[in-house]
């Protein structure tokens, strides 16, 4: 198999790229934004078209779409354009959200909200991918205070936006919402992207994303329905884990014999790419613990408003905010980065044991305060994972890098849902609001629960930073993965 690609220039000013890469931000926006203000909506949605017993599929549908999806898109974009393969997530996703907003009963908007998550599976990775062919790793921190700022408005707006829409619009606005502000993204990304074209013959490697699919669905499907609808032990969960044991084995296979695999298993033959992708895993486990308990709590114990819930992880995101871009301007202007996660891991820690004491009694101050070590934790590290799972595969392997990153922090989120509405669930033990302060007792018990749990996984994301081998970021694209500087010494100076 012959390629012959363009090689990356380079040339462009700090200023131009943040213009370029303002059309991609805004279509990561959107796949932020959108759970949030769907869920926010749900009960209206409910009251106008029925179909309580099916709600809990509308957002499954959209998450095991765009869980299959993702590893999918950015191999894609390794095969072909990546701009084409971008631009074609967005549209699906706009087709998807105007057919969402459209719907006539609750079972056609489960499957426009399939079609939905489909899209959705490729703006993230797409972004990710965008940005590892527009910048080499060592600039790349830059860059990363306009990832973490969409982040944060889309996890403290979505809920204000969609908590709007509920009173003041239409539920199907929920969705039209992302008309514009998509339209706008495919427009300014189709106008001012310009990506070296790569041509090669390849083959697609339909085994692989079948067997993928397979035991992505099947994961994601035992964690969400796990303890939920179906007890742990019962035959469908059962039968889920053996299809996803299964599928597993048949991806396994199937990759090890496939021209293009859909994620090359030579990318784990790489300590750090695997390290990243395991870090990304536990962030997924703890962000999910901190946006989804975090409010919780706030609101039923400490009495505060459900309508502004958003605001209520302001005391988490303003730290990953402001941490995120110190580390990116440390990182471009010293290409030194494993203390950062490694400093994460503690924060993390420190913030997960001082939530695991909470109370009934817990004031908002001391809440705040543990919410922002939190912050401080998946500041010092989330963008990291990608930018060194990035610099240790070739360029031809990007986009399928970034999509294993991203899936394995999708699949920490499904298991830490799953785990921590288990131990929630049986802290309440039956208890309902009407049980007054036992309510509460309870809510804040299962809190702690879930903070220790957390703890522990925290310590595991010290570990595996710890582990990490700190390559010199690349300047420009390597063309072999191996052909990396060596290792920096730990008594080197960081200057």
């Amino acid at each position: 198999m012959t390629t012959t690609a363009v090689p990356q220039a380079f040339a462009r000013t700090g200023r131009e790229i943040r213009v370029i890469l303002l059309g991609v931000m805004l279509a990561m926006l959107l796949a932020m934004l959108d759970n949030a203000i769907v869920g926010t909506a749900m009960p209206t949605i409910v009251r106008d078209l029925g179909g309580l017993d099916h709600m809990a599929w509308v957002v499954t549908a959209y998450t095991l779409m765009t869980a299959i999806s993702t590893p999918v898109w950015g191999k894609l974009g390794d095969l072909f354009s990546r701009k084409t393969v971008f631009l074609t997530s967005i549209a699906v996703f706009l087709v998807g959200s105007l057919l969402s907003g459209a719907a006539w009963s609750m079972t056609a908007l489960i499957g426009f909200r399939a079609l939905q998550g489909l899209g959705a599976g490729g703006l993230m990775v797409g972004a990710f991918s965008i940005i590892g062919a527009l910048v080499p790793p060592r600039e790349r921190g830059r860059y990363q205070g306009m990832t973490a700022a969409v982040m944060a408005i889309g996890t403290i707006g979505g809920p204000l936006l969609g908590g709007m829409v509920a009173d003041q619009l239409s539920w199907r606005w929920a969705f039209y919402l992302n008309l514009p502000l998509g339209l706008l993204a495919f427009g300014w990304s189709a106008m001012l992207l310009d990506l070296p074209a790569t041509r090669r013959k390849v083959t697609i490697d339909y085994a692989g994303i079948g067997a993928l699919a397979m035991t992505i669905g099947a994961l994601v499907l035992a964690a969400t329905w796990g303890g939920v609808q179906y007890a742990w032990t019962s035959g469908p969960i059962r039968g889920l884990a053996a299809l996803a044991i299964t599928g597993a084995t048949m991806f396994v296979l199937a990759e090890r014999r496939a021209a293009d695999p859909v994620i090359p298993l030579r990318m784990f033959a790489s300590r750090n790419f695997t390290l990243a992708s395991a870090l990304s895993l536990v962030t997924g486990v703890v962000m999910f613990a901190g946006v989804l308990y975090l409010p919780l709590f706030q609101q039923t114990v400490q009495d505060a408003s459900a309508s502004s819930s958003g605001l209520l992880l302001l005391p988490m995101m303003i730290p990953i905010l402001f941490t995120t871009q110190l580390v990116g301007r440390v990182m471009s202007g010293t290409g030194r980065y494993k203390i950062f996660p490694v400093l994460g891991g503690v924060a993390l820690t420190a913030g997960a044991v001082w939530l695991s004491a909470v109370d009934a009694g817990t004031g908002r101050l001391a809440t705040g305060a543990a919410m922002a070590l939190l912050g401080l934790g998946l500041g010092l590290t989330m963008q990291l994972t990608v930018t060194i799972a990035q610099n240790s595969v070739d360029m031809t392997d990007i986009g399928a890098a970034s999509g294993t990153v991203t899936l394995f922090r999708t699949i920490g989120g499904s298991l830490g849902i799953a785990a921590f509405g288990a131990i929630f669930t049986r802290s309440l033990d039956g208890r309902t609001p009407a049980a007054g302060p036992a309510y509460l007792d309870a809510v804040a018990h299962g809190t702690a629960k879930i903070f220790l749990a957390v703890a522990a996984v925290s310590a595991t994301w010290l570990t595996i930073s710890w582990l990490i081998t700190e390559h010199p970021l690349r300047t420009a694209p390597a063309s072999k993965p191996d052909e990396r500087p060596a290792p920096i010494p730990m008594t080197q100076s960081a200057r």
